[in-house]
C-alpha cells in the first residue's frame, strides 16, 4: 500500500465520524477496530472494523464483521492479545491522524478518561513497509506508561529524514497535480477504483485484496489438504481391502481342520500328505503334525473372523470420514482438515474395563501407546515411561504377553491374548520383538536380545523409577529392528 493512499484512508475514516473505540480483535498478523456508531458516520450500522495488517502484507482494510475475509480473520484471533490491546483501547477516542505523503507510516492518536477522572493519551502506530510491518502502542505521556507491539518493532515515530519525494507520491502528484492536497485528505473519491463514496470504494477495494491476499490461498491450501486427506483414505481403504482378503483366505482352513479334527483318531501322529476316509488327500505344512495342524488351522480362522469384524468397524469409519470430508469439500468454508466433526465416544466406566479403554496419556498429548495388527493379535506399544507402566499394570491382563529388549530402555510391548492361548505363534511373537527393538535405544544396535513373558510374572516393587520392572521368568529371542 503507498504512503499517500494510507494517509488519505486513514483521514478519510477520520471524518466519516469516529467517535470512539467499541471493540478490539487481534491476531499475530492483524489488528481490528469497531467504532461507535456516529450519526455523521457514513457506515451507521455496527459490524464495520477497521483492520491493519501485517502479513502477507502491510495494508489498511474496511471490512465488515460478515465478509468471509472477516471470518477467516477473526478464526486466528488471540485471546490474550485481544484482552491486552482490548484494556488498551476500548473507549478511546480518535483524535488526530498523523503521517507523511513520503513515509509507510500512520500515527493515530487517542484520548480517554480514566477512572481517576485524569485524561489518558496514546497513540497507535502503524509501518506499512513490506517486510517489516508492524503495529505498535504507546502512551503520549509520562503518567501512561503502555507499550503493546505486533510485528516488527519500530520507532514511536516518523523519521522523515528524506527531502526527496519516494516515486508512489510522485504518481500522485502527477496524477492529481492541483488536487493533490483534496486527495490527500481523503475528498477525492476517485483514489480508489469502483463507484460511490470512497468508503464505499475502500470496502469494495479491501474485499478485492483479501480475496486475493487471503481466501484465495486459504481456499488453495483447503483444497490441497482435502485431496491428500482423501488420498490417504483411498490408500487406507486399499490396504483394508487387503486385509480383508487374507482373513476370508484364513477362513477357508476351519472346513479343512474339521475333515482333520473328524478323523483324527486315525491322523494323530502323521504329517506330510494325509488321507481321508473317503480317499481325498491333504498335503499339511512341512514338520507339522495333523493335530497341530488342526489346532492352529483352528485358531487361524477364529483370529481370521477377529479380524474382519475388527476391518468391517474400520471400513464403516472410513466410509464415514469420506462423507464428512466430502460434505466439507462441498461447503467449502472449514480453513482446516482437522475441523472435521469426529464421533464422540461413549462415556469411559469406572473400575478395571474404564482403566482398560483409557489410552490417553498423562499430559493430554494424544495417546499413551500404539496399536498395530499382527496376524490377528493386536500389539501395543507404549510411548514414554509412566506410559508404560499404566500400559503393562493398567491395561494389559495377566495372560497378556509382555516384551521388552534386554538391558536396554525402550517401549514396553504388549501382545494381547483375548482367546489365552498358551503362547502367540512364533511369527507374533518375533514381529513384536522387532517393534520393541525398534522403539528402544538399540534401533541401530543390529540384531538384539528381546525378553517376553506373561504380564503374571512382570511386577514393580515399590521404589522402582517409572518403566523399571522385575521379571519372575522369561524366554528370549534375537531379531532386528524393524518398525
Amino acid at each position: 500500500m503507498d504512503a499517500p493512499l494510507l494517509l488519505a484512508l486513514a483521514r478519510a475514516k477520520q471524518r466519516a465520524g469516529c467517535l470512539a473505540v467499541e471493540g478490539v480483535l487481534v491476531g499475530r498478523h492483524f489488528l481490528a477496530l469497531s467504532w461507535v456508531p456516529d450519526r455523521r458516520e457514513a457506515f451507521p450500522n455496527h459490524g464495520w472494523m477497521w483492520v491493519f495488517l501485517l502479513a502477507p502484507a502491510p495494508e489498511l482494510w474496511l471490512l465488515h464483521d460478515k465478509d468471509e475475509a472477516f471470518k477467516l480473520l477473526k478464526a486466528q484471533a488471540q485471546s490474550d492479545q485481544t484482552r491486552r490491546w482490548g484494556l488498551e483501547l476500548k473507549g478511546a477516542r480518535l483524535e488526530a491522524v498523523e503521517g507523511d505523503p513520503r513515509e509507510r507510516w500512520l500515527g493515530l492518536r487517542f484520548q480517554r478518561r480514566a477512572l481517576t477522572g485524569r485524561m489518558e493519551q496514546t497513540r497507535l502506530s502503524f509501518q506499512a513497509i513490506p517486510g517489516r510491518g508492524g503495529l505498535r502502542l504507546d502512551g503520549t505521556d509520562p503518567l501512561t506508561q503502555v507499550r503493546l507491539g505486533l510485528g516488527q518493532p519500530f520507532p514511536a515515530a516518523p523519521s522523515f529524514d528524506s527531502l526527496e519525494e519516494p516515486p508512489s507520491l510522485k504518481r500522485w502528484r502527477e496524477t492529481w497535480s492541483d488536487r493533490l492536497e483534496a486527495a490527500l485528505q481523503g475528498e477525492v473519491f476517485e483514489i480508489l477504483p469502483g463507484d460511490g463514496r470512497l468508503l464505499d470504494r475502500h470496502h469494495a477495494w479491501s474485499l478485492a485484496r483479501a480475496q486475493r491476499l487471503l481466501v484465495d490461498q486459504r481456499r488453495a491450501g483447503f483444497e490441497k489438504k482435502i485431496r491428500s486427506e482423501r488420498a490417504r483414505l483411498e490408500r487406507y481403504g486399499e490396504a483394508l481391502a487387503k486385509d480383508k482378503t487374507r482373513h476370508q483366505a484364513s477362513l477357508l482352513l476351519r472346513e479343512r481342520a474339521g475333515r482333520i479334527s473328524a478323523e483324527l483318531y486315525l491322523l494323530k501322529g502323521k504329517s506330510g500328505r494325509i488321507q481321508f476316509l473317503d480317499g481325498s488327500t491333504l498335503d499339511l505344512p512341512e514338520g507339522w503334525l495333523a493335530e497341530e495342524v488342526a489346532q492352529r488351522w483352528f485358531s487361524a480362522a477364529k483370529r481370521a473372523e477377529r479380524g474382519l469384524e475388527r476391518v468391517a468397524e474400520l471400513e464403516a469409519d472410513r466410509l464415514r470420514q469420506l462423507q464428512e470430508l466430502d460434505k466439507t469439500a462441498a461447503d467449502g468454508i472449514a480453513p482446516e482438515v482437522a475441523n472435521i466433526q469426529k464421533k464422540k465416544a461413549p462415556p469411559v466406566p469406572k473400575g478395571k474395563k474404564g482403566m482398560e479403554r483409557d489410552d490417553r496419556r498423562k499430559d493430554g498429548k494424544g495417546r499413551a501407546f500404539r496399536s498395530v495388527m499382527v496376524e490377528g493379535f493386536e500389539v501395543l506399544i507404549g510411548k514414554g515411561d509412566e506410559d508404560n507402566d499404566a500400559l503393562t499394570f493398567k491395561v494389559g491382563n495377566p495372560l497378556d504377553y509382555w516384551l521388552h529388549v534386554a538391558s536396554v530402555p525402550g517401549s514396553h510391548v504388549l501382545i494381547r491374548n483375548p482367546d489365552k492361548v498358551s503362547e502367540p505363534p512364533r511369527e507374533v511373537i518375533e514381529r513384536a520383538a522387532q517393534l520393541a527393538a525398534f522403539f528402544s535405544k538399540a534401533r541401530d544396535g543390529g540384531k538384539v536380545e528381546v525378553h517376553y513373558c506373561r504380564i503374571a510374572d512382570v511386577s514393580k516393587p515399590r521404589g522402582f523409577p517409572p518403566g523399571k520392572v522385575l521379571l519372575k521368568a522369561y524366554k528370549s529371542v534375537r531379531v532386528y529392528p524393524k518398525e
